[in-house]
């Protein structure tokens, strides 16, 4: 049957996974994602045919739908395949309103094994793409931006924030991926795609921001304390507050890894006391590090490794996220919270973590913050002890090559302040690199779905120094890619005018030789080289 997958930065020798991803899905996983993926496009074709709307409800599950497909998210054949059903009904339902039918070809499923039905699917021409290949490179562009850009719709949808038009949006972009259409009209829907990616961001934020408060700096713990804990990953603000007042009172405390430590920058979580401490550093380490634990371990959305024997039994999946014989907590019914007492009385069962290591970690600089500081920012860059500010945000990852952004971080001068969202903060952010008079030289926006920070701070920037251009302002871009929202991310900046960005380790292998250049060209961007060359360049303004 065979599988190609190239949407992550880790794909086998950046050419494409063949026979097993990187991230661990096997074949059949990855083709029914793509089956997934197929059917929604013939929800897009005939929500067209009827007028281009998508119904909320319509638009939630499409975004739901989407994010199950973003790298590292879920491994369960079975829920994939629930979810294709869904899709399959809606789609059905949707044609039955049209009087004629788009021409897509389809897929049914009446029963049977997985496999038979992936075979059907994949004789039936899932992969809508042109044979070109520039061509092909621009529908993956659109489509990986539009799936990085529904997980960021999806978090806003769970706090109940929607905004229409990227529902509108998605019609209008997936049914493109069926459809042969010029180089032109791709890359404008690339821009559109980055357009939608700001407009996601900014939903997100403001369900975050009105819904929790608006984050503060904050002194965060990553030792251990007595008491048996759980451990909190992915990106879910919902499942962290549910999980912080279900524990309350319990005797069992609760610690963030990874993606979750910005979750103790929020004020309304701070008023829990057992709410302890981060456990550990970046996704790809949780192997070893969800072994120490010891507790409990809930991962809400994607991030997910090969979970191993030895704490599979206390390892927990709720929302989107899925992994084979792993236990999912589901959503309540009639909009009743999730039930997590299984995992608070398995908690209480086990030993408290085993401390791997003892120190402190600063955070909560989102642009309300920042902002609240402008002044004594703007004050640091007019008299010079800041010199430049580097955006450094993003997704960590396994290869040794992200060294890099360490060694960046280590050899920049000490007038320049770093700002980070995102994983890619683990290269850097235990780094004792001082301040700049009382501003700390790493500035953490918090999660990657708060990427959003870092445009309104240059945004505001730019408004405070009087400039015409957001590119004038004494700010460089080195980012580092891994899944999709940062294809959401990168295609955001573009949209706002952003050039000259560094992206690494490597670019896009989906990006052709020609589609690079065109963005090259048009945008600037660079591959990273050298940390000596590309520091020198970077402090110079280049």
């Amino acid at each position: 049957m065979g599988m190609y997958c190239d949407q992550c930065q880790e794909s086998v020798k950046d050419t494409g996974c063949i026979a097993r991803g990187v991230c661990g899905k096997n074949e059949v996983t990855a083709k029914l994602q793509d089956t997934l993926v197929y059917v929604l496009e013939g929800i897009a074709l005939c929500a067209e045919a009827a007028g281009g709307k998508l119904r909320p409800d319509h638009g939630r599950f499409i975004s739901e739908a989407l994010f199950v497909t973003v790298t590292n998210t879920n491994f369960d054949d079975v829920a994939i395949v629930d979810k294709i059903l869904g899709a399959l009904a809606l789609r059905d339902a949707l044609k039955g309103s049209l009087t004629k039918v788009p021409e897509h070809d389809s897929v049914t499923w009446s029963g049977g094994s997985v496999a038979d039905f992936v075979q059907k699917a994949e004789t039936a021409g899932i992969e809508a793409l042109s044979e070109n290949e520039d061509l092909r490179s621009l529908k993956s562009l659109v489509l990986y931006g539009v799936k990085g850009l529904a997980a960021y719709t999806d978090h806003a949808g769970v706090l109940g924030y929607v905004d229409e038009s990227i529902y509108d949006f998605y019609v209008k972009a997936l049914a493109a991926l069926t459809k042969e259409v010029d180089a032109f009209q791709l890359i404008a829907l690339v821009m559109e795609t980055g357009e939608t990616a700001v407009k996601a961001m900014a939903l997100l934020d403001k369900a975050n921001t009105d819904t929790y408060g608006n984050p503060e700096i904050t002194t965060v713990k990553t030792g251990v304390q007595d008491n048996p804990g759980i451990l909190i990953s992915g990106h879910d603000l919902r499942d962290m507050e549910e999980l912080l007042r279900q524990t309350d009172g319990t005797g069992v405390d609760v610690y963030t890894h990874c993606e979750m430590l910005p979750a103790h920058y929020y004020p309304a979580f701070k008023k829990y006391r057992h709410f302890v401490g981060n456990y550990g550093d970046s996704w790809w380490s949780q192997d070893r590090e969800f072994e120490s634990f010891n507790g409990p371990i809930l991962m809400t959305t994607n991030c997910i490794v090969p979970v191993r024997e030895s704490y599979r039994n206390r390892m927990f999946t709720t929302g989107n996220a899925g992994y084979e014989g792993v236990r999912h907590i589901p959503a309540g019914k009639d909009a009743e919270p999730k039930d997590f007492s299984e995992i608070i009385e398995l908690a209480k069962t086990c030993q408290p973590p085993a401390e791997i290591e003892n120190g402190e970690i600063v955070g909560g600089f989102a642009h309300n913050q920042v902002i609240a500081l402008a002044d004594k920012v703007v004050g640091a860059v007019k008299s010079g002890a800041i010199k430049r500010f580097v955006v450094m945000a993003g997704c960590d990852g396994r290869q040794n090559s992200r060294q890099y952004y360490t060694d960046v971080a280590g050899a920049l001068s000490e007038d320049t302040v770093i700002l980070t969202a995102g994983c890619a903060k683990y290269r850097y952010n235990k780094l004792q690199l001082g301040d700049i008079g009382g501003i700390p030289r790493v500035l953490d926006a918090g999660q990657c779905n708060d990427s959003y920070s870092l445009a309104v701070i240059a945004l505001k920037l730019k408004e405070v120094f009087g400039l015409d251009d957001i590119n004038d302002l004494p700010i460089s871009y080195d980012i580092a890619w891994y899944e999709q929202k940062a294809v959401a991310v990168l295609l955001a900046l573009l949209s706002l005018g952003v050039k000259g960005i560094r992206l690494g380790p490597t670019l896009p292998e989906f990006l052709t030789p020609n589609v690079a250049s065109v963005l090259v060209e048009k945008f600037d961007i660079k591959p990273i080289e050298t940390v000596e060359s590309d520091v020198g360049a970077m402090i110079a303004g280049a």
